[in-house]
């Protein structure tokens, strides 16, 4: 994993942070490659039950792409010193697509821990999390429009998180938004001072630690499969998931356990997409 990536252990929660501080955590290929890299190594480890991602320092979870590294999959093709293809450029650019996909497809719920920018791809990535956990000086934005692009990828993280105009609006006229705005908007869950952000994420990541990991994982993805789909056709996909669900073991550990009146042991793992079934 390059160094620009960290993953650390901390019980069954999984860091992982963009370590480019300097360039405010901006996303090159790097980057993505090692976040995709990391998030495969922590779906494959059934001890790590929660990620939470973040960037170092203060300033930024991550200001988007990198829009001036030669070969950036954000940059044009002629960039100054660059090598690469065109074509190489466009599949490249579907990295950050890819690194969605993981995180939706983890199977374990993922937090981002915003401090600071969270912009363009910075903020598709965060909003690509379950939840978001934002410090009172975080700002969002997509601010693509004003360098004469659009956030094409960063569209469906906006359009699961927030409602439709309110998406379309941020990305027209790639307007910053603050954390009190983002939490009324919908797609924070939670505002909170700075020298509170690590202790409120650490107990969220902990109490999600401690669900049943099958049951969570399962529920999750049901949640983001019916998400868009009609009332009736949701119910239909719902209903022979309960009654599998009420077969399992964590089922019957969960009864077992609220009838001696004991917190329940659950079984280390899971699994389960977000997109899945």
């Amino acid at each position: 994993m390059p160094d620009d990536v960290v993953l650390e252990r901390r019980g069954p929660v999984a860091r992982l942070t963009i370590n480019r501080p300097e360039r405010r955590n901006a996303l090159n290929a790097s980057v993505l490659s090692g976040l995709r890299t990391a998030l495969a190594e922590i779906k494959g480890d059934d001890s790590l039950r929660v990620v939470v991602l973040s960037g170092a320092g203060e300033k930024a979870f991550s200001a988007g792409a990198d829009l001036v590294a030669p070969n950036s999959p954000a940059a044009g093709a002629a960039v100054p010193g660059g090598t690469v293809s065109a074509a190489d450029l466009h599949e490249s650019r579907g990295e950050l697509a890819a690194l969605f996909r993981d995180l939706w497809d983890l199977g374990k719920p993922s937090i981002a821990r915003v401090r600071g920018y969270a912009l363009a791809g910075g903020m598709g990535l965060a909003l690509a999390c379950d939840l978001v956990v934002a410090a009172e000086d975080a700002v969002f934005g997509t601010p693509e429009i004003d360098i004469g692009i659009w956030p094409y990828m960063v569209t469906v993280a906006l359009l699961q998180s927030m409602s439709p105009r309110h998406a379309l609006e941020l990305m027209m006229t790639g307007r910053r938004v603050a954390a009190f705005e983002a939490e009324r908007l919908g797609f924070v869950n939670r505002v909170v001072p700075v020298d509170e952000l690590d202790r409120s994420v650490d107990d969220l990541a902990d109490v999600l630690a401690a669900k049943p990991p099958r049951a969570l994982a399962a529920g999750r993805a049901s949640f983001y499969r019916v998400l868009h789909l009609a009332p009736e056709d949701a119910l239909a996909y719902l209903h022979p998931l309960l009654t599998v669900a009420t077969a399992t073991e964590e089922a019957d550990e969960g009864r077992a356990a609220f009838a001696e009146r004991r917190p329940p042991r659950w079984a280390v793992g899971g699994g389960g997409s977000r997109t899945g079934g």
